[in-house]
This record gives structure tokens, C-alpha cells and sequence, in this order.
């Protein structure tokens, strides 16, 4: 049996019984207050997009399919340029087409773009540079590789049809109101034992099945770097209110979608690609927000500055 069909058949079973709770202790936290996120523009057109049995012959079909290859099985599809034990699905479900985990569909049609976290217009093509070199813990793929061609080919079918420029329903993450108190750590970890261990394991440690996961890591040598958008605790947030549990996606109160990402992020990670050598720098030039654990102190570690290698 290979290593993907047991993935198919074991996952879920585990979805299935990740209802079970068993709440963890829990440990103060000295982090700062997070402030609230920005309000974001109302979106105000719905789109659908088209059945992957619509995907033609042919050349241009077989770059398409190539692409939804690459997204389900990054670390498998692009090894040259993946670092950690992540795929593309893992924070874009059903293979990207799901609305409120930042769909493929409605982030195509938003390129170009200016960008702060880089300072200039980003093409489609730059952003998912990003995410090799960030969410994977890689390095860019240049623009012109087959893996970055047929990830904007995929996107490109996906979202045809949609109007250009335009927010979508469903596009990116929605934003989750300021809770009434300030994300905890030791609520957090509650949370996490509680709806979360089950699945991603009790040290966020991920799952695998025949050394593939099926369950992403959380923190930790093969997650996400210290320079992920997931890293900051509104998007993380917003990802887990809309999203988690899998398949279960809102279930947890805002106060607990706030505490857990609290509690997730102020775990370590891989370093910032961008650290050269002074934390305060880096934090001061790419993580000066309260919404970033980067170089502040979570129960007395100072974050940052022992990576996860």
C-alpha cells in the first residue's frame, strides 16, 4: 500500500476522533498586548470556481495539472526548493479552492500588487517566491522555473472567469474581532490540547505516515520560518477561526482563535532569511508590530533568538 493511499485512509479516522478533549496545563505568558487588526474592505462579488473535471487536454491542461501536483505535494514535487515538511494545501485547503483559506481564485486577480513586507509592486509570480522562500522555510524558485509556471498556470484556471482587481468573497482570511482579553499563552496551550493535539500532535510536531505528513508541523525545524505571514497572530487567527479544526472551521469563540495562534507562535521556528546577525534589527526593520513574537519574550525565552534547526 503506498505511503499516500495510507494517508488517504488514516486521515479520517483522525479527523474523526480529533473532537476528543483532553485539556493540557497551562504556563503564563509575558508577551505584549496585541493591538487590533486592520479592518479590511468589504467584499462585495461572489465567485465560483470551475470543477477540476474541467481541466482540458492537452498542453496547457497538463500545466495546470502540474500545477495542482505541486500545490497538494510541494515538498515531493519541488524538493529543490522546499525546507521543511510543508505543502501549499496545508494553509490553502482543497487543493486552494476553499473560500476563506486565501483561495487561489482570489489572489490572482490581486496581481500587481505593492507590497510592504518587500517595498515594491510584487507580480503573482513574485508572491509565490514568497512563500517558497518564507511558508516553505526554502528558496525562490526563479521566475521562469517549470514550478513557478505551473503554480501561475493553475492559479491562472482557477480563477478565470473573475473580475480583475476585485476583492472576492472568500478571498484571503477573514479577519477575527480583538478579543475582550488579551491572547494568553496558557489559554492557548488549553485550546490547543483540547482541539488541537490531537491531529498536529502534543508538541506541534505534526503527523506522518510512511515519513510523509499527513498532519502539518506547528513549530519547530519543519514548519514555517520566523518570516511566514502565519507567524503573526492576527493571521494565524484568522486562519485557525475560519479553518480549524479541519473540517470544523468555526468552530472555536474568537477568544480562543486569538489564544491558540498566541500559543503556536510563541513557539520557535527557523530564522527569518532576512537575520543577519542582529535580532533587534530585524525585528525593528521586518517585525516591528504587535502581532509579531519575533524578538519579544514569551515566558522568559526571548523568541528569535535560539531558531529551531
Amino acid at each position: 500500500m503506498t505511503a499516500r493511499l495510507i494517508a488517504l485512509l488514516l486521515a479520517p479516522l483522525v479527523l474523526a476522533a480529533c473532537s476528543g478533549r483532553t485539556p493540557l496545563d497551562a504556563h503564563a505568558a509575558d508577551a505584549p498586548r496585541a493591538a487590533a487588526p486592520a479592518a479590511k474592505a468589504p467584499a462585495t462579488t461572489s465567485f465560483t470556481p470551475p470543477a477540476e473535471s474541467t481541466i482540458p487536454a492537452g498542453p496547457y491542461g497538463d500545466m495546470v495539472r502540474l500545477g495542482r501536483e505541486i500545490f497538494l505535494h510541494t515538498r515531493k514535487a519541488a524538493p529543490a526548493y522546499v525546507g521543511n515538511g510543508l505543502n501549499c494545501v496545508n494553509c490553502h485547503l482543497d487543493a486552494g479552492r476553499l473560500a476563506d483559506s486565501a483561495p487561489l481564485w482570489g489572489a490572482y486577480g490581486m496581481y500587481p500588487q505593492y507590497r510592504k513586507k518587500n517595498h515594491h509592486v510584487n507580480s503573482y509570480g513574485e508572491r509565490l517566491q514568497g512563500c517558497f522562500m518564507y511558508s516553505m522555510n526554502g528558496k525562490a524558485p526563479p521566475l521562469d522555473d517549470p514550478v513557478i509556471v505551473a503554480l501561475e498556470t493553475y492559479s491562472y484556471w482557477m480563477a478565470q472567469g473573475a473580475p480583475l482587481g476585485t476583492k472576492l468573497e472568500g478571498a484571503g482570511y477573514p479577519s477575527v474581532p480583538r478579543p475582550a482579553k488579551a491572547p494568553d499563552y496558557a489559554r492557548g496551550q488549553s485550546v490547543f490540547g483540547r482541539d488541537c493535539a490531537l491531529c498536529h500532535g502534543a508538541q506541534g510536531q505534526g503527523q506522518k505516515v510512511a515519513g510523509t505528513y499527513v498532519f502539518p508541523p506547528l513549530w519547530g525545524p519543519d514548519s514555517f520560518n520566523w518570516g511566514a505571514g502565519m507567524h503573526e497572530l492576527d493571521k494565524a487567527a484568522a486562519f485557525i477561526k475560519a479553518n480549524m479544526p479541519l473540517s470544523r472551521g468555526g468552530m472555536l469563540s474568537d477568544q480562543d482563535a486569538w489564544d491558540v495562534a498566541m500559543f503556536m507562535d510563541a513557539h520557535e521556528r527557523p530564522q527569518d532569511p532576512r537575520y543577519h546577525g542582529d535580532l533587534a534589527a530585524t525585528r525593528k526593520a521586518y517585525h516591528d508590530t504587535p502581532m509579531s513574537l519575533y524578538g519579544t519574550r514569551v515566558n522568559g525565552r526571548l523568541l528569535g533568538a535560539r531558531p529551531a534547526q
